[in-house]
């Protein structure tokens, strides 16, 4: 019940800050809420041209072997096993 009077006076009241400064922010946040739609709809459109000249497929159909992992380590590159360190076995 007391909620229901809570309610009931808070909506009877008279608005309070009607002044003349009053409803002065609305331009400026019209307009960076325009600012901010704009720019996500251009970051949007340049990724997708970005992603249009990436590959389909990833595959090893183009012949380089520059991720290959092929497992010829040069000494000193890393562990053969594939243990590095902190990943043991225990201890």
């Amino acid at each position: 019940m007391n909620t229901y009077w809570l309610a009931l006076t808070l909506l009877a009241q008279e608005p309070r800050d009607t002044g003349p400064e009053f409803g002065k922010a609305s331009p400026m946040g019209l307009l960076v809420l325009v600012l901010l739609v704009l720019s996500t709809f251009l970051l949007v459109w340049s990724m997708n041209r970005q992603l249009r000249k990436v590959p389909k497929s990833f595959g090893d159909d183009s012949g380089d072997d520059a991720g290959d992992d092929s497992g010829d380590d040069v000494a000193g590159d890393g562990p053969a096993d594939g243990d590095g360190p902190g990943r043991g076995s225990g201890g």
